[in-house]
Order: C-alpha cells, then sequence, then structure tokens
C-alpha cells in the first residue's frame, strides 16, 4: 500500500456509532465547528482577567511604547532594552492597538487578541495536518483534543509569543508534511512557499525555536527512511532567499540601532543561558516535561494513553512516523535543556493530538483493562484538582470564593465524570462529548468567574485604582518604591517613575506648583518615606490611602501606602538634589529588571531600594 493511499484510509471514526461526530466531523461543517468551539474555549476571562505578571506585561508594555513613541524598530520597556525576543509579537500586538482606535490606552485584552487569533489558527491548522493522514472526523477529533487542552486555553489569553509561534510552526508543519507524502509522486511549490514563510515568520516571533522543531522532523524523517533527494520539493535555494528576505530587514535594523546590543543580550545571555543554566529558579531534572504535560495538555493525555498501544502496530505507518519524527527529537532535546517551562513543548501537542485520534480512528477493539484504568485517571485528576481549586484557592486568599465560578465547576465535574467512566470502558468517542461538556464548564468557572474575583492577588489594577482616586486628578505622576510588577507599570502608565522610597518622597516634596503627583510606598520602606517627608518640610495634611494583596510572584503579603501631599512642603532642611527622583521623562533610579543604568545613561544618585520587593527585580525568562 503507498503512502498516498494510505494516508487517506477513513478509519473506524467513520464507522463508530456516534450521530454527533457524523453530523460535526463532516469536512465541510468540521472547520467552523471547531472555530466556534475555539472561540467558546478561550474567549471567557480575555476581558475580565487583568495582566498577569510578569512577562505578559512586559510584552505588552513594550508593544504600547511602540505605539506611544512610533519607533517600530527598537523594544523597550520604559527606558530600559528588552532584547529578549524578535519584533514579531510586538509588531502583531500594536497592530492590534491601532486597528482598536484606542492608542495607548487599549485595555489587555486588545494585546491578547494576537495569542486568541493564533490559538484558534493553531486549531484550525491541526485538523489541516491532521486531513494528510487520516479522514475529517479523525482531524475533527484532533482539533477537538487541541482546542481544550488547558495549555493552548492559557496561551491563547495572554499576550506573549507563544500562541502566534504555534500557528506558525504548524504552518511549516502541515506543509512539510504534504511535500514529503508526495516525495515521490509530484511537487508542491505551494506547500514549499508556505514553508518557508511560515518558518521566517515564527522566527521573527520567536528565534530558533521553529527552526529546532522543523529541522528535527526533517532529520528524523531522512535518518528513518534514509533518504534526503526528497527535500529538493522544498526548492531549498529559492526558500531560503526567500527566507533571508522576510527575517534579515528588521534584524539588521536593530543591529544598526542597537550597536549589536540585542543579539549580545538575546542569543549571548537569554538563548544560551538557558540551554546551559536553570534561568531563575526554573531548572529541573530530565522528564520533568513528561510530568507537566500529563496536566498541562488535559484532556489530550487520557486518549493518547488508549491509543498508545496502537503505536507498536503502526509505528511504520506514514501517519505515525511522521508524528514521531516531529516528538521525539524535539522532547529530548527540551527535557536535556537546563531551562524548562510548561510551554516549552507546546509545539508538540498537535502533534501527539493528531497521533491519537489517528490511531484511535483505526483501533479495533479497546485496550487492556490497566491502559483503561490509567486513562480515566489521568482524565479524573486534574479535572477534580481544578474544580477543587475554583473553592479552595479564594478561602486560602481570604476570599470568598465566585458563587458562580464553584457552582459551574461543579456541574463541570457531571459530564467530566461520565466521560471518565467512559473512557475506563475504554469507548474513547463516546466520551468526547462528555470531557468538551467538561471542560467548557470548568474553563467558564476558572477563567470567567474565579480568578477575576481573586482580588488579592490583583495588587496592580487595586493599586492604580486607588492611586487616582488619591490624586483626585486625570493623568497623575505616579512614583513607585518597593513595588515594581510590570502590570502596575501598564496599568498607571509608562512614566511611572519605580525608585527608592526617599526618591519618592523628593518626588512629592518638589512637585511644582499644580503638579498632579503621587507615591505608592510598600511597607518595608515606608518608614524611611515617611521619614524622608518629615526632613523635607511636608505638611501635615497628607492624603492617604492603602492596598494589601498577596503577590504571586514571590508568595509575599504587600501592604502598599498610597500618598499625596495636600499643601506646597516648607522645607525644614533643604533638600539635597541628589537624592531626589529625575521628572518624569528621565531616567528611573533602578528600572525594573536592570542592575544599574544603561552605558548611555548616567548614574542615579539615589540608594537602591533593598526591600523584597526592591526596584533592582531579576526578571524571570520567558
Amino acid at each position: 500500500m503507498n503512502e498516498q493511499v494510505a494516508r487517506r484510509q477513513p478509519g473506524n471514526f467513520d464507522n463508530a456509532r456516534a450521530p454527533w461526530l457524523r453530523l460535526l466531523g463532516h469536512r465541510g461543517l468540521a472547520p467552523l465547528i471547531l472555530v466556534v468551539l475555539s472561540l467558546a474555549l478561550f474567549a471567557p476571562g480575555l476581558m475580565q482577567v487583568p495582566p498577569l505578571d510578569r512577562d505578559e506585561p512586559r510584552f505588552a508594555q513594550a508593544s504600547k511604547q511602540m505605539v506611544e513613541s512610533r519607533d517600530f524598530i527598537d523594544i523597550r520597556f520604559q527606558d530600559e532594552a528588552r532584547h529578549k525576543k524578535p519584533i514579531g509579537i510586538y509588531w502583531l500586538q500594536a497592530a492590534a492597538v491601532e486597528a482598536s482606535g484606542l492608542g495607548a490606552d487599549a485595555p489587555i485584552w486588545v494585546y491578547r487578541l494576537p495569542s486568541l487569533l493564533g490559538a484558534m489558527l493553531s486549531v484550525l491548522l491541526t485538523y489541516w495536518i491532521a486531513r494528510a493522514f487520516t479522514g475529517p472526523r479523525a482531524a475533527f477529533v484532533a482539533g477537538m483534543l487541541v482546542a481544550s487542552a488547558l495549555l493552548l486555553g492559557v496561551e491563547a489569553r495572554l499576550a506573549k509569543t507563544d500562541a502566534v509561534l504555534l500557528a506558525t510552526i504548524l504552518a511549516g508543519q502541515g506543509a512539510l508534511a504534504r511535500i514529503w507524502l508526495d516525495r515521490a509522486a509530484r511537487r508542491h511549490p505551494l506547500m514549499a512557499a508556505l514553508f518557508w514563510v511560515s518558518l521566517a515568520l515564527a522566527v521573527l516571533v520567536k528565534g530558533p525555536v521553529a527552526p529546532m522543531v522543523l529541522g528535527l522532523t526533517i532529520a528524523a524523517l531522512c535518518l528513518v527512511k534514509r533518504e534526503a533527494g526528497w527535500l529538493k520539493a522544498l526548492y531549498p535555494a529559492r526558500g531560503l532567499v526567500a527566507f533571508v528576505l522576510i527575517v534579515v530587514p528588521w534584524f539588521v535594523a536593530i543591529y544598526l540601532q542597537t550597536e549589536g546590543a540585542f543579539f549580545a543580550e538575546a542569543v549571548g545571555k537569554d538563548l544560551l543561558g538557558k540551554v546551559a543554566t536553570g534561568q531563575e529558579s526554573h531548572g529541573a531534572p530530565p522528564l520533568t516535561h513528561l510530568a507537566a504535560a500529563l496536566a498541562s495538555f488535559w484532556p489530550l493525555p487520557a486518549f493518547l494513553l488508549l491509543a498508545l498501544p496502537g503505536v507498536l502496530r503502526s509505528w511504520r505507518t506514514p501517519m505515525t512516523l511522521f508524528l514521531l519524527a516531529w516528538v521525539l527529537p524535539t522532547w529530548v532535546i527540551f527535557e536535556l535543556t537546563a531551562t524548562k517551562l510548561p510551554h516549552y513543548t507546546m509545539p508538540l501537542l498537535p502533534a501527539l493530538a493528531i497521533l491519537a485520534a489517528g490511531l484511535l480512528a483505526e483501533a479495533e477493539a479497546a485496550p487492556g483493562r490497566a491502559w483503561r484504568w490509567g486513562a480515566a485517571a489521568l482524565f479524573t485528576l486534574p479535572l477534580v484538582g481544578v474544580a477543587l481549586a475554583n473553592v479552595v484557592a479564594p478561602i486560602y486568599l481570604g476570599t470568598w470564593p465566585s458563587p458562580p465560578g464553584a457552582i459551574l465547576a461543579a456541574l463541570a465535574l457531571i459530564p467530566g465524570l461520565a466521560a471518565a467512566h467512559r473512557l475506563h470502558a475504554g469507548a474513547a468517542v463516546s466520551a468526547l462529548p462528555g470531557a468538551m461538556a467538561g471542560a467548557f464548564l470548568m474553563i467558564v468557572a476558572t477563567w470567567g468567574f474565579t480568578m477575576p474575583a481573586l482580588s488579592p492577588i490583583w495588587i496592580s489594577p487595586r493599586l492604580a485604582e486607588a492611586a487616582d482616586r488619591v490624586a483626585a486628578c486625570p493623568n497623575p505622576q505616579v512614583a513607585s518604591a518597593g513595588f515594581n510588577e510590570p502590570s502596575y507599570v501598564f496599568l498607571q502608565g509608562t512614566d511611572t517613575l519605580l525608585t527608592t522610597a526617599e526618591a519618592a518622597a523628593a518626588h512629592l516634596l518638589e512637585a511644582p506648583a499644580g503638579a498632579c503627583r503621587v507615591a505608592v510606598v510598600e511597607s518595608h520602606g515606608e518608614e524611611r518615606f515617611l521619614e524622608a517627608l518629615k526632613e523635607g518640610g511636608a505638611p501635615q495634611e497628607v492624603s492617604s490611602d492603602r492596598v494589601r494583596g498577596l503577590n504571586i510572584n514571590g508568595g509575599k503579603t504587600l501592604d502598599i501606602g498610597v500618598y499625596r501631599l495636600n499643601a506646597p512642603a516648607t522645607p525644614a532642611n533643604p533638600v539635597d538634589p541628589a537624592t531626589t527622583a529625575p521628572e518624569p521623562g528621565a531616567v528611573p533610579a533602578a528600572p525594573l529588571g536592570a542592575d544599574g543604568p544603561s552605558p548611555s545613561e548616567p548614574a542615579p544618585a539615589t540608594t537602591p531600594d533593598t526591600s523584597p520587593n526592591s526596584p533592582n527585580v531579576t526578571e524571570p525568562r520567558e
């Protein structure tokens, strides 16, 4: 049986006694249903959940500054260079802001739109790739498993790179699959063009990740089949020219604008640092990714476990061979890399979903009892864990659970446990409707109600509201001492001054007549702040407010004061200009993530705050 015929075998899903699958899995309807399903699973919480520290607001703030400054080449967080990822996601987020018509005042959900679209496109591309190997119903099941995966749902709601990166990788893999399958019959110039364009776009989004995934897939296929002549169908010479024309202009521009600093930071520190060491406490031993995927890929692992017995029987088929070449080499690299984060393995999620759907479609009998018990357990444990978290997490944080969230989480257990029962019986197709219903209810409960209601962890939005309330004037100039999360800068404004307690006092004391200034000071530096106000001749009338909560980055309880002077200061002692904060627009005393001033900036004279949340925060790696 040749590979072109083998890949078009319909599989047992076409004969399954599942009317819903026969209807929704029709090739004319399946893509539309997947779009609707993706929106239903990804939209809850997109607008309600505030910026999630720290990576998301760093990306969003850098994109916001592009819109404000009209500089679409360099990437900056306030006055600090942010040379970690290429320009792609920043351009997409800036384009979303421009299209919204809201400008720099656009809320965080506008910056999340590229991730939402990237996740939805990834679901459709999963279906498209699967159609190269199997029938529309099995491809539809693969798309469902990807759409409902917890990890993709998280990335669809975050203004980061990974959902968009996944879409570009899948476009390249889909083109590669079709070129490889038809390597002995004909060439596909359009597929080759798609391969190279998607590879170039992926590099502009997140550098070398896509070349690694696609390159290892190609190498594995060549090695296993012991042939490389089919690579001519990729039109490598013309493809490389197109790749260079797309990628090189921005890289040349950023090299010239930063005098090579971008590459020194992005490659020399960020990329190589992740490979060699576990950066920012993200180091972990081998097999950590495998353990994490059992939860982050849910509900896929349960269905994949039922399909695994078929791998040994079918590993020589084109579908299994291609998918294993996609997954295994890259997974090994990720396990051996020192730095480990759950989203690193997301480019492999669709391959595993296609493998599970394809093998289940071809299965002639249910697997053994141990496989079925394992599948039921892999499905049930994360489901029950998330349901409990909807109730326990708010209580732990000292607030009441969201009533709709708790009720919906409980209701999610009904179809979810029914699906687990069907998985225990080995009936994967019958388990899918309950699994999707349980996933939908749990996602609405968690993202739509429980998370937005966790007010103790949403310090930044409450602090921004308190600053505006205390200021009693529009657009106050804010100095922050001791609380320097990127989400606060994004919400309060680009000119937010991240500084020390003493400089925050000077920020108020030296305000010119009519200025609208506020200082927010974390309790560890509050005594020094008040003493500096007293020494500077601050009036007795000081307006203040307080914001308390749990900083999820480090798990520390914070108590932050918000201050404004009600009358001009009458200096008891002259304020030393060397200890005052610069006016907005000047270089902050110690910008977030910086160990000191850049070579082109004057060194600040203030002494950095040494409190647990001082401005000298080393930022976690992405």
